[in-house]
Order: C-alpha cells, then sequence, then structure tokens
C-alpha cells in the first residue's frame, strides 16, 4: 500500500472516533470543558512533533505580526469550530450531528468565493443548495422527533461547518507551516478556554478514565488525525486522496452505532448522501479546471 493511503487510512479512521469520543466526554462536561482539556493534550504532543522534527526552529523568525495572523487564522478551526461542534452533538444524536457537520467542505467554497475571490458559478450554487438539503433531511426528516433542542443542535453544528470552511479558506491564503498553525491555534484555543473556565468556574481535574478520553479526543482525533492528512496529502494525490475523506461519515456511523448504540436511521442515511452528492458536485467542477490547465 501507497505511503499516501497509508496516512489517509489513518486520518479517516481516527476522525471517525470523533462522534462517540466527544458524545462521550459531553456527558460529564461541556464544551469548553472538553476542548479544555483536548486542546491542551493536542497542543502538547504536536509541540513534540514539531520538536522532533526540527519545525518548531522555524518560529525563530516569526514576528509579532505572524504570531497574531497563525492565532486569527487557527481561531476558526481550532477554537470555533470545536466549541459550535460539541454544543451542537450535545444537543442531538452523535451521527446526526457528525453529518450535518460534514457541510464544511461546501462551506469552504462559500468562503473560498468571499475570502479568496473566487467566482460564485451555477455549479456551486446547486452543489451548495442541495447540501444544505441534506441538512434539513438528517434533522429534520423524521418530523416526529423534531424540537427546540435539536434544531439549535443543528444550527451550533452548521456553525463549526462555517468556522471550518473560513479556517480552510484562511489557511489557503496565508502561507504559513500547516503543523506549527495548528500547534499554535490549539495552544489559542487552550488558553481561551481556560480563561472561560475560570470565569465560569468550571475548573476540574478529570479522573484517570476521563483523561484516557481526552488524550485520545486531543491526540488521536485532533492532532495525529490533522497532522497524518497533511501527510497524505503531501505524499499522494490531492483530489483522489481529499475524495477519500467522505468515507469518515459513513464509518462514524458505524462505531455510533455500535459503541453509542444509536439505530441507523434511513433519514440520516438518505441526508448523509445527499450532502456527499452535492460536495461531489462541485469536485466535479474542480476536476474539470485542473484537466483543462493541464492540458493548457
Amino acid at each position: 500500500m501507497k505511503k499516501s493511503y497509508l496516512f489517509a487510512a489513518t486520518a479517516i479512521l481516527c476522525w471517525s472516533t470523533v462522534a462517540v469520543t466527544s458524545k462521550l466526554l459531553l456527558g460529564s462536561h461541556n464544551n469548553f470543558q472538553v476542548l479544555w482539556i483536548s486542546a491542551l493534550f493536542a497542543a502538547i504532543f504536536l509541540f513534540v512533533v514539531n520538536l522532533a522534527n526540527g519545525n518548531i526552529k522555524k518560529l525563530k523568525a516569526y514576528k509579532l505580526k505572524d504570531y497574531i495572523i497563525s492565532i486569527l487564522i487557527g481561531l476558526p478551526g481550532g477554537f470555533f469550530y470545536y466549541v459550535f461542534y460539541y454544543a451542537g452533538t450535545d444537543r442531538m444524536l452523535a451521527s446526526q450531528a457528525f453529518i450535518i457537520n460534514y457541510l464544511w467542505p461546501i462551506m469552504s467554497i462559500v468562503f473560498a468565493c468571499i475570502i479568496l475571490k473566487e467566482k460564485m458559478t451555477i455549479r456551486k450554487a446547486v452543489a451548495i443548495i442541495i447540501s444544505f438539503l441534506g441538512v434539513a433531511v438528517v434533522a429534520g426528516g423524521d418530523s416526529t422527533k423534531l424540537n427546540g433542542d435539536l434544531i439549535l443542535g443543528a444550527v451550533f453544528c452548521i456553525l463549526g461547518a462555517v468556522s471550518y470552511g473560513v479556517f480552510t479558506a484562511l489557511n489557503q491564503k496565508y502561507d504559513y507551516e500547516q503543523s506549527i498553525s495548528v500547534m499554535i491555534s490549539y495552544i489559542a484555543s487552550f488558553v481561551l478556554t481556560s480563561i472561560i473556565n475560570i470565569a465560569q468556574g468550571d475548573l476540574f481535574v478529570p479522573t484517570l478514565v476521563e483523561t484516557l478520553g481526552f488524550v485520545w479526543n486531543g491526540v488521536i482525533t485532533m492532532a495525529i488525525a490533522n497532522t497524518v492528512w497533511v501527510m497524505a496529502l503531501k505524499a499522494g494525490n490531492t483530489a483522489k486522496i481529499s475524495n477519500l475523506a467522505y468515507i469518515t461519515p459513513f464509518l462514524s456511523m458505524v462505531w455510533t452505532s455500535l459503541i453509542l448504540k444509536e439505530k441507523l436511521n434511513i433519514y440520516f442515511i438518505a441526508g448523509l448522501v445527499v450532502i456527499v452528492l452535492g460536495i461531489f458536485i462541485q469536485l466535479k467542477e474542480k476536476g474539470k479546471k485542473e484537466d483543462l490547465s493541464m492540458q493548457s
């Protein structure tokens, strides 16, 4: 097996456990508490990785402006994304929240148009509409279970996807070392959640079992998943590797079914298929443009 596919498979496997891990941790703690400890472990792990591969030396060349920009780039992906996603997961089924959260590739298109000034085409607009229809199916397909808490949870998950869309667009606009930027974003997230938890009187000492959960959430689903995914993209065909990411929500539903005992819901599966369809419509347009650029 090629290294790129091995790295991609590792990232997908790690990401697929996000829904289960976050739901279990949210059973005892709120979204800021979960992010607080998770971000700490993620930051520590990435610091060790950057120290080992020599990337940490690049910080010497950073000026105050670079640190500020890196933090501002990282906050949508390392802070707001998780705060909103955890808030949504806390109010609905883990599988449901995770699927709605997978609206982020479409939101990346939206903010590429806003921030990077890319052209909004008819195909992109259709892809966005289709994906939002998928979200409507996931959130409200079974109208008998629709309530205020579920609607609020869906809104939070959408806001999480929006945050990650902003994050991806900003990362394309500013050229900083990815592993350093992600590390800085988790450090900033830890500092911010520390302040929030202190202000709310929500500081706590996790139990041994909780610590293992936080280590898994911070190191495996945050730090390692993001690190090996970047390695996969660098080692292989970006378009082919990127397409593999859409296996994640389907695999996640398997874990939530086996571990959390959540029943596989036909509306969730149908909605996810519609969301992914919208994403692939956009990918097809991108693929055509890449083919034309290679021919010219």
